[in-house]
């Protein structure tokens, strides 16, 4: 059965972005030198490999606006599966009309999680941005979630879970630690109070 997985990487102080939107360091893009050392994808072996083997194999995902926005809709295509937005407004032209695997969802996280896993045909579902997983969280649509701690403290920025309803219980599923980062799976428990 299809599961929503949010896929995250944060610094140690609980930051997934600097003040500038950028991934903190000198180049900009610190929070991902665990797969992208100097910005450029790079294979990922051993322990850690099987995090970007399992993001591979995930039949489609669920983003924010934001996220998209900034990403330009990874010029709608993210490993060839389905992308669903997010949003309270209609995309612009590039996501409208340029990008057939991009379908924005106004009617809120829930539905766009329902649609998602409807069309993984069975795989995960990527979840991606920090509002998105809160709205997720709050709505009790977010299964399970893979946090990739990376040993730096950025101080400043945007942070992963700022602005949750209620205390929310996880479960650890696994850890896998590497020098440069340690890779933290948990399942979100569904017996609290955080709505189905």
């Amino acid at each position: 059965m299809s599961a929503s997985v949010l896929y995250m990487s944060v610094s140690v102080d609980g930051y997934i972005a600097a003040p500038d939107d950028f991934l903190g360091g000198p180049e900009g893009h610190r929070l991902h030198e665990w797969f992208a050392p100097g910005g450029e994808f790079a294979e990922v072996t051993g322990p850690a490999g099987v995090l970007m083997d399992e993001m591979a194999a995930t039949g489609a995902v669920v983003t924010g606006r934001r996220t998209a926005e900034l990403m330009d809709h990874w010029g709608g295509d993210l490993h060839g599966v389905p992308i669903f937005v997010v949003s309270h407004r209609p995309p612009g032209p590039a996501a409208r009309f340029g990008y057939p695997m991009v379908t924005y969802v106004t009617d809120g996280v829930a539905s766009a999680v329902e649609q998602a896993k409807a069309a993984a045909g069975g795989k995960n579902v990527h979840v991606q941005g920090g509002y998105t997983a809160q709205q997720a969280l709050a709505a009790g649509v977010l299964d399970e979630m893979e946090i990739s701690q990376v040993p730096v403290l950025l101080g400043a920025g945007r942070r992963l879970f700022d602005l949750l309803p209620a205390q929310i219980e996880l479960d650890i599923v696994r850890v896998i630690d590497t020098p440069e980062a340690t890779h933290l799976r948990y399942r979100v428990r569904r017996d609290q109070g955080v709505s189905p």
